[in-house]
């Protein structure tokens, strides 16, 4: 595996970690439909929690939650809607931001709740 691949699962390995400790239950991790993916899903407090992924080594080019721009945000939400039609969900949806930073294990975890809204068209 790849460098930057194994660092990516070692991100979301942590990221994962992160939200059960903080009592989130992990519905699925790298759910994918054709080609769409969302990196976790989860519940917490009756709501379903999208959770988007980002590891970085360092923040000298910029913060990580900085990589999610708009094209990935529309990435995110047709893929959170392919999820919840799926699965015939019926909850209100939270969209997170999960920051992992550092060149390995143990993360500096960074968690932004309601990183982003579904345009409204």
């Amino acid at each position: 595996m790849a460098a930057h691949n194994r660092l990516g699962k070692e991100g979301e390995d942590a990221a994962a970690a992160y939200l059960e400790s903080r009592g989130y239950t992990i519905c699925h991790r790298n759910w994918r439909k054709n080609r769409l993916e969302l990196d976790i899903v989860a519940m917490h407090e009756g709501e379903l929690v999208v959770v988007e992924v980002k590891t970085r080594t360092d923040t000298d080019c910029g913060e990580p939650q900085e990589a999610v721009d708009w094209q990935k945000v529309h990435h995110i939400i047709t893929a959170a809607d392919a999820y919840i039609k799926q699965f015939d969900i019926c909850l209100p949806v939270r969209f997170d931001i999960v920051t992992a930073v550092g060149a390995h294990p143990p993360f500096a975890i960074g968690h932004l709740k309601n990183a982003f809204y579904p345009p409204v068209f």
